[in-house]
């Protein structure tokens, strides 16, 4: 089953999380063949998105996004505060990837890739809109370049470790917590659990993480510090695509765009990027459509009436 473990190292303010993402993670590649390259990118984004999003204190998505100038264009991975998630990847059409190709190669030829990490709440509140943290490429690995985004949004020192292949994609997370809410521990202490901490997890290979069940690596890691850990979490594949939302997207688009595209194919056929699911209009449901927004913007109550 997959699972995240989440753990702390007594009397200290550093904190970490193991997890390991297997049926979820293969579920996202049977709807796709991608080069490896592309599978070690996404399973280690995968990865690293349940890890940060364990750590949210708000009911909503972390939306991982690398939009890229080579011939990766796009890799995109959601999860929810329920550990839900879903990822896919776009390619350049004449994308030639090697498997050991770099990832500066791969997003970054002409140094105008970039990450984005969305904060995107369930319930908004009038008014509300997602929070968009945008940073350059900085970095040779997908968790170098998270850890630079952590330092700069969040001022918290964070420490990634990742690894994917077609099975499995797994992750360790180490953070050092500021001193608050009363908390007595002294910085000195911190300092030295944080630089051991982090030394012992520096000695992982990415072998050892894909060959190693994370309960197991952690006692490996671990066994002669104090760690206590919690309830562990189960990471899901789900897909938050619906009809509805597809008719959304068609209605941005607008009357005269859809209007052009059913007179060249006669009906539109679209297949989500994620889940694969195929969602079928016809001329019927796009006059539908957009007949019912017409509708909506027409009406008015009668409190809202000009005086």
């Amino acid at each position: 089953m997959d699972t995240l473990q989440k753990f702390m190292f007594e009397q200290s303010q550093v904190r970490g999380e193991l997890v390991e993402i297997s049926d979820a993670w293969r579920q996202v590649l049977t709807l796709r063949s991608y080069p490896r390259a592309v599978v070690n990118m996404l399973g280690e984004m995968m990865s690293a998105a349940a890890l940060l999003s364990a750590n949210l204190k708000f009911n909503g998505s972390i939306i991982m996004q690398i939009h890229g100038d080579g011939p990766v264009q796009l890799l995109v991975v959601e999860c929810d505060a329920s550990l839900r998630l879903r990822a896919t990847a776009k390619l350049a059409e004449d994308a030639d990837v090697a498997d050991d190709a770099k990832l500066q190669h791969l997003v970054n030829a002409q140094g105008q890739g970039r990450f984005a990490i969305t904060l995107d709440p369930a319930d908004k509140l009038p008014g509300q809109q997602a929070y968009q943290g945008i940073v350059a490429l900085d970095g040779d690995s997908i968790a170098t370049i998270i850890e630079n985004y952590m330092l700069r949004s969040e001022q918290l020192d964070t420490r990634l470790w990742l690894a994917a292949d077609e099975q499995t994609a797994r992750g360790l997370l180490l953070q050092k917590l500021p001193t608050e809410g009363g908390i007595q521990t002294s910085a000195i202490s911190d300092a030295d659990t944080w630089d051991r901490t982090v030394m012992l997890a520096s000695t992982v290979t990415q072998e050892e993480m894909l060959a190693t069940d994370i309960m197991t690596l952690l006692q490996r890691l671990y066994w002669e510090e104090t760690v206590r850990v919690f309830e562990p979490r189960h990471p899901q594949f789900h897909c938050t695509c619906t009809r509805e939302r597809v008719g959304n997207m068609l209605k941005m688009l607008g009357k005269e765009e859809v209007d052009s595209a059913l007179a060249d194919l006669g009906g539109l056929d679209i297949d989500c990027d994620f889940c694969g699911r195929h969602y079928a209009f016809d001329a019927v449901d796009c006059m539908q459509l957009f007949a019912a927004e017409a509708i909506s913007d027409a009406v008015q109550l009668p409190g809202d009436q000009p005086h």
